[in-house]
Order: C-alpha cells, then sequence, then structure tokens
C-alpha cells in the first residue's frame, strides 16, 4: 500500500491493527480496494467488512467490484450475506439492477424474476424515506411489460394500480410525484373510475404527506454516512443517539393512524436501521427486544438477543437480560445454557456469575442444586467472599435456615478475615439473629487480625453496636479502645484520646433524630476541624518569613486537608497590574520642550518625569472634564466600577461638542487651583491616570500631518467628535506604540482629540 496524507504510511497488513475501530483508516483501505484487481481487493474488503458488518457502502463497493467483472455466483453470495443486515436503499437499488441485468435476456422467466425482486425490496424498504424512485422505477418497469391481449393488459394496469396506491399513502421524499403520476395514471385509464378511486385515496395520500413532513424533520437529524463503532462518549455520537430515540419514539406513536401490523412493520424498519450505526450500542439492542417482547412476539425478541450476543458477545447485560426473558417464559433449559455460557471455563468466571447462576438454580431447580453449586463454586480460585455473603443471605432469607447461614458465615471467615467488609455482613447477620454474645466475639477476633489502618469501619460498626445494645461502661470502654488504637495510625490525632462533645453526640443520636440543632452540630464540626488542624497550623507559621513564605490567610487555608496543604502557592506579594506602557524596552526621547513631553504625558510621567507634563494636560482640557476627572473614584486594579462610572457620567455635565483654543491658561479654564495628581486619579499608585488607552493625544498628529499634506490654514481648535478612533483596542495600542518614539508636530495638544477620542475608543 502506498503512502497516505496521515501521520504515517500504513500498508494492507496493519492499517487496522493499532486502532481496531479507526474510521480514518478504513476509509484509506477502502480507497485502495477501489483500485485493485477484485482478487487482490477480496481480502481487504473482507477484513474491512469484519470490523463494520452493517457499512453498506463498504458492501455496495465490494458487490460493484464483482459485478464489474461478472461474478455473479459470487454477488449473488455477497447479497445474500449483507442485505437483510444493510437495509440502506442505495446497496438494494445495486441489487435491483444487478437481477435485472441476469434476467433480460431471460424473456418471461426473467421479467417474473425481476418482479419478485422489486417485491421482495419493497417488502423491506418500502418504507424508507428515499424509497421514491425505487416505486417509480418499479411502476416504470410493470408498464413496460408486454401484454398479448385484453386480459393480460388488465392485469398489468392493476398490478400498476396496487403499487400506486401503496407507494402514495407511503411517507417519502417523492410522495407528491407519486401523487400527481398516479392521477394521471387513472385518468388515462378512466375518467370515470378515476373520481372515486382519487377521491378515496386523497385522505390517505394528505395523512401520509403530513407525516412525510414531521418524519424528515427527524430524519435530517442523522448522519446517513456514520460507521458503527463502539460508543466513545464523543459529542456527534451522543447526538446521533438521541436522533435515532427521537426517530424511535416518533415511529412507535403511530402518527399516521395506520393499522398495528403496517405501523410494526415501521417499527421494525426503523429499528434494524438504527442498527446499522448504533451497532455496539447494548441499550438499542435490549430496547429492540424488550419491544418485540411487550408487542407479543417473544420469539422475534429472542431472535434479536441473538443477534445482539453475536454483536456485543462480552456484554453480560445483555445475557442476563436475554436469560430473564428466556426463564420468564418458562424456557429454563435455555436460560440455564445462558448462565452456563456466562460461567465459561471456571478459570475466569466472575463472582458475580457464580451468585446469579446459585439464584438461578434456586428459583428454578430448588435449594439442593443451589447448595451443591455453592459446594463447587467456593473451590474455585476466584471465589470472593461476595459469594459466601449471597448464599448465606438466601440460605438466611428463603430457605428460613440460621444454622446453614452461620456455617457459611463462619467457613468464609477462615479465607476472609482480613476484609472488613466480610465482617460487618457477618456482623449484620448475626445482629439479625440477636445473637449478642458472638457479635463481640467477632470483632474482638476481626480487631485482633486486621491491620489498624484497615478497621477504621469495623471499630465504628463495633462502636455504634455498643451504644445501640450495650451499657454505659462497655460503650466507654469501647470508644476509648477505638481511639487509642485509631490515634496510633494516624487517622485521628493524639488529641482524638480526649473526651469531645462530638461523643456525646455519636452517643445519643438515632437514625435522623439527634440532641442538638443544626447549628450546634456546624459548630462542633468546625471545632473538631480546628482541633485536627491546629499542629498543621503552628508548623506552618513557623516557617521563614520571605518572597516565597506564604501570609496567614493562605496557612489557614492550606491546612483544610492533606491534599491542600501540599500545593504550592504563587508568591503574589510583588505582582503588579499590567499595563503595555511599562514595557522595560520602551525608549523615551529627550527632550527639554513642553511640547515633547504633551506628546506622551504617561510616557513621560511613568518614565521618570514630573507632574509638569500633567499640568500642561490640564491647560488644554475645559473645565466640564477637568470636574469630570476629579470625580472619578480610585481605581485599584485593572478597572474601575462601572456602576460608580456610570452614575457620574449621568451626573456631570460635559457638552456635547466644546471648542476652546489649546494655549488657553488653567485659571480660564477653572476658577479654583488645578487639581493635583492625585487629586484626578484618585490614587498616587504606580497607574495615576486613567488606565487604557485615555490622555493620548493621537489625533492631534493626525490633523496635523493632514494640514501639511493639504496646505491648509485651519484654525487649531478641534471638535470632540471631529476626529472618530478605531474601535479595535489593539489597533490602538499599535498606533500609539508607533507615535510613542516621535516628538510633537505642533506645539500644543487638542483636548477633543487627545481627551475625548481616545476615552471614547477606550471604553467602546
Amino acid at each position: 500500500m502506498s503512502s497516505t496524507t496521515t501521520d504515517k504510511p500504513m500498508d494492507s497488513d496493519n492499517v487496522i491493527v493499532d486502532d481496531k475501530y479507526n474510521i480514518e483508516a478504513a476509509e484509506i483501505l477502502a480507497n485502495e480496494a477501489q483500485h485493485l484487481p477484485i482478487t487482490e481487493a477480496a481480502p481487504l474488503y473482507e477484513q474491512l467488512l469484519t470490523l463494520f458488518p452493517t457499512a453498506a457502502k463498504y458492501w455496495k463497493q465490494y458487490v460493484e467490484a464483482h459485478m464489474a467483472v461478472n461474478n455473479d455466483d459470487a454477488t449473488k453470495q455477497l447479497f445474500s450475506r449483507c442485505l437483510l443486515n444493510c437495509l440502506q436503499i442505495p446497496l438494494w437499488r445495486c441489487y435491483i439492477r444487478f437481477i435485472r441485468k441476469v434476467n433480460e435476456k431471460k424473456g418471461i422467466e426473467g421479467q417474473e424474476e425481476t418482479r419478485k425482486a422489486f417485491d421482495f425490496m419493497l417488502s423491506y424498504l418500502g418504507a424508507d424515506i428515499a424509497s421514491g424512485p425505487v416505486w417509480m422505477e418499479y411502476i416504470t418497469f410493470l408498464k413496460t411489460l408486454p401484454a398479448q391481449n385484453t386480459q393480460e393488459e388488465s392485469q398489468r394496469m392493476t398490478a400498476v394500480r396496487k403499487v400506486y396506491q401503496k407507494a402514495i399513502v407511503t411517507p417519502t421524499h417523492h410522495i407528491e410525484q407519486l401523487w400527481k403520476d398516479y392521477e394521471n395514471f387513472e385518468n388515462s385509464v378512466s375518467r370515470q373510475l378515476a373520481k372515486g378511486l382519487l377521491s378515496e385515496y386523497q385522505p390517505k395520500y394528505n395523512s401520509a404527506r403530513a407525516v412525510y413532513r414531521e418524519r424528515k424533520k427527524y430524519v435530517d437529524e442523522i448522519d446517513w454516512n456514520m460507521l458503527a463503532v463502539p460508543p466513545s462518549g464523543s459529542y456527534k455520537e451522543e447526538l446521533q443517539w438521541m436522533a435515532w430515540k427521537r426517530l424511535l419514539a416518533f415511529e412507535k406513536g403511530n402518527p399516521q393512524r395506520i393499522d398495528s401490523a403496517s405501523s410494526n412493520k415501521r417499527i421494525i424498519f426503523t429499528y434494524e436501521q438504527c442498527l446499522m450505526y448504533l451497532y455496539h450500542y447494548p441499550d438499542i439492542w435490549y430496547d429492540y427486544a424488550t419491544w418485540h417482547a411487550k408487542t407479543g412476539s417473544i420469539d422475534a425478541a429472542v431472535k434479536v438477543f441473538q443477534r445482539a450476543l453475536k454483536a456485543l458477545p462480552d456484554s453480560e447485560m445483555l445475557r442476563y437480560a436475554y436469560a430473564e426473558l428466556e426463564e420468564s417464559r418458562g424456557a429454563i433449559q435455555s436460560a440455564k445454557k445462558i448462565y452456563e455460557s456466562l460461567l465459561g471455563d471456571g478459570v475466569n468466571t466472575t463472582a458475580l456469575a457464580h451468585i446469579q447462576f446459585i439464584r438461578f438454580l434456586r428459583r428454578t431447580e430448588g435449594v439442593e442444586a443451589a447448595r451443591k453449586y455453592f459446594l463447587d463454586a467456593r473451590k474455585s480460585p476466584n471465589c470472593t467472599y461476595h459469594v459466601y455473603v449471597a448464599y448465606a443471605m438466601m440460605a438466611f432469607c428463603l430457605d428460613k435456615d440460621p444454622k446453614v447461614a452461620h456455617n457459611v458465615f463462619e467457613a468464609g471467615l477462615k479465607r476472609f478475615m482480613h476484609e472488613p467488609v466480610y465482617i460487618l455482613e457477618y456482623a449484620d447477620f448475626l445482629t439479625r439473629l440477636n445473637d449478642d454474645r458472638n457479635i463481640r466475639a467477632l470483632f474482638e477476633r476481626a480487631l485482633s487480625s486486621l491491620p489498624p489502618e484497615e478497621s477504621v469501619e469495623v471499630w465504628k460498626r463495633f462502636t455504634h453496636f455498643e451504644q445501640t445494645y450495650g451499657d454505659l461502661a462497655s460503650m466507654l470502654k469501647v470508644e476509648q479502645r477505638r481511639k487509642e488504637a485509631l490515634s496510633r495510625t494516624g487517622e485521628e490525632g493524639p488529641s482524638a484520646l480526649e473526651g469531645s462533645l462530638q461523643d456525646v453526640v455519636s452517643r445519643y443520636t438515632f437514625m435522623d433524630l439527634w440532641p442538638c440543632s443544626s447549628n450546634d452540630l456546624d459548630h462542633l464540626a468546625r471545632q473538631e476541624w480546628l482541633a485536627k488542624n491546629i499542629n498543621k497550623k503552628i508548623e506552618k507559621s513557623a516557617l521563614p518569613s520571605g518572597p516565597g513564605s506564604v501570609d496567614k490567610v493562605s496557612t489557614g487555608l492550606m491546612s483544610n486537608s492533606n491534599v491542600s496543604a501540599k500545593v504550592v502557592y504563587p508568591d503574589i506579594s510583588k505582582m503588579v497590574i499590567y499595563d503595555p506602557r511599562q514595557k522595560s524596552g520602551m525608549e523615551i526621547l529627550p527632550s527639554t520642550t513642553a511640547s515633547s513631553n504633551l506628546s506622551n504625558p504617561i510616557v513621560s510621567i511613568v518614565g521618570g518625569g514630573t507632574t509638569n507634563a500633567f499640568d500642561e494636560i490640564l491647560k488644554a482640557t475645559p473645565p466640564a472634564l477637568v470636574a469630570f476627572l476629579a470625580s472619578l473614584p480610585a481605581v485599584e486594579g485593572p478597572a474601575p466600577d462601572v456602576d460608580i462610572v456610570l452614575s457620574i457620567c449621568l451626573q456631570s455635565d460635559i457638552p456635547a461638542g466644546y471648542t476652546g483654543k489649546s494655549g488657553a491658561s488653567l485659571a480660564q479654564l477653572s476658577g479654583g487651583p488645578a487639581p493635583s495628581l492625585s487629586d484626578v486619579s484618585g490614587s498616587s499608585k504606580a497607574h495615576p491616570i486613567l488606565s487604557g488607552s485615555s490622555f493620548k493625544p493621537t489625533r492631534d498628529r493626525q490633523s496635523g500631518k493632514r494640514k501639511d499634506l493639504d496646505r491648509q490654514e485651519d484654525d487649531e481648535t478641534v471638535t470632540v467628535q471631529s476626529q472618530p478612533l478605531p474601535r479595535d483596542v489593539f489597533r490602538i495600542r499599535q498606533i500609539q506604540k508607533a507615535r510613542a518614539g516621535t516628538t510633537s508636530q505642533t506645539g500644543s495638544a487638542s483636548y477633543g482629540s487627545a481627551l475625548s477620542g481616545d476615552l471614547s475608543g477606550s471604553t467602546g
């Protein structure tokens, strides 16, 4: 095989080895097989169809490869293998094409064979929404049949009429065209007869057309090119599963209100099509089988289960469901064979299979058969304590024989003394017998042999038993022993040896009744947590302080659990808000003039300049805007509180368009002293002015360049809305970066372009 467009070249020997259900590899293999002689392509097709037995497109390619070289016998054999499992129109039309080609020279006998093939196809795929062309092809074929006499002509017309009448009540894409053709056909035969027939079938046609429109909505959601692969949980697969479920529910509702036999036939057809794509979904197989069982077709349900187990041989769920169906209808031997298939050769048998077979034998063959199998099963190397518990409880509850159950538990104790769950199950059994002496003996034996770290649940159950059935002295003694045992394992700290109010709550609680309120419980739980973590907190606070240390708050949070204590937290003490203007590589051209500072006042301030540049800006700022800036809140982060800023905007009286001279003095702009740097920003931190792209007089340069290019003598004042700023923040920053190192083209800054333009751009 030649190299492909995938990452690794593939050959026909290993194309599907790495990933068994690799769809991309399967497509590559199918594409290569198309260009090979049939003798070389056949093994590749067989390999593909072993993995994808319901892939109609691969069957069609395989069949057409044989048809191309006139391998009629091989073609017939392939059709017998695939047709009933692949209910897809293109594959079946290929079958019709093959039948017509084979029988075209056989005269009347060949025509009869072709007619049977059409009937066979439409009996299976006639309900397909895409079957319209097949109905039309069949009608055309019938019309072309020769008629030697009037009787044969009448028979031919009757056959055509029957096919038309079936087609026009089937919801297909071509239903309207078929109705028009049927009208023309009836009118061409007899107008008088046509009137009665058309009026009879008009309501049926209208119903079918309405159902078609509804069905099409569900069908359009289905991917008809999907290959059947095991479910992987992908979103696409889940969508397809839901789409098929919706279509099945629609068909089960019998929307066309046809007879139950026809409705069931459509439902079966929909299930069969669904299984072409959801072949590896056990729930679809189960739904299909149970639907058959509910409609009374038990034999059909059995056949579905048999096909399901062939498709999914490792599915235990389907085996149990199948055995349940067989047992429910009285086929005990068939059910027993299914259970025996679950047991296998006994080497890899699961404990669950042993348990379910014991229960099955108890139901169907009696107590002795179940006991006999249990004696054999317990000798199995893979027999777990579950088998002992299941059989003992069955003997106790069903056979009413506590002695046998007790003996089984005792026998299991020799093998499973190290299993805490088995100990607890045995203790529950003894509790039902009200055998308090043996319960205490069991706990003592188990706790003496169990490792301390595995005895937590057993201690808990022992304590609960004493609290429920023991006296006060035994209760307190067991609680103290439990604390001592668990404190050595680290399960509870040394402080656990001390008595606490939690112990009292535990002793005097019954079911959902508590000797305290929920607030008390919360308080006690918090106290217990603090007591357990108090030593950890001291250890954390004793760590040396420094850049890598954490603060006290973080320490308290870290001591929540053992897991969180291992988390390494970053040092946030030197964290600052990101600002692109603070890049270390930014160069500031030396300038001693006020105009150079005004060209980028923020850079001047951050780069080590004084507040003179800001004062220069204030000289060019209108009074309304100065008042607005002075009322803005302090910004302790990357952005101010939007609601506060909006409220200030609503309360401020800023003119829509303000014109002023760029050289206006501060005294002209405001009656009082100019606000200082901290007054305007509200903060004296590293970011004194508005964040983002504010206070950048970039528009002034643009207008200045236009003046130079156009050589016009315009007024130096600009309105606020005269030059709109790009709304793309990234573009704004790029423009500002490009102009950061240049000197100002003019001797003053225009407030309209510098403040209003950039402010509107940064907030937009």
